[in-house]
């Protein structure tokens, strides 16, 4: 690799206030705040909005649509007419 052109990479807390959830990784985002993780160190923080503890796919909250009915909805409107 060339030196001098890649970001800086190194540990970052992501965090996801809605759920309350936060998780330390790599990367080379950098979040303008500072947060002391468990182990004592302090990391960036990037706040999130969405994560695996908030997305409706992963938790189970996802909407069942009512998908029958606008199959049937969808039949009635172009079904072929009867002359």
């Amino acid at each position: 690799m060339k030196p001098g052109i890649h970001p800086s990479y190194g540990p970052v807390v992501f965090r996801d206030r809605a759920a309350g959830f936060a998780f330390l990784t790599r990367s080379t985002a950098t979040g303008g705040q500072t947060v002391v993780w468990e182990d004592g160190h302090t990391y960036p923080v990037v706040d999130v909005e969405v994560s695996a503890a908030s997305h409706p796919f992963y938790t189970g909250r996802t909407k069942v649509l009512d998908t029958a009915g606008r199959v049937e909805r969808f039949r009635r409107r172009y079904a072929p007419r009867e002359r």
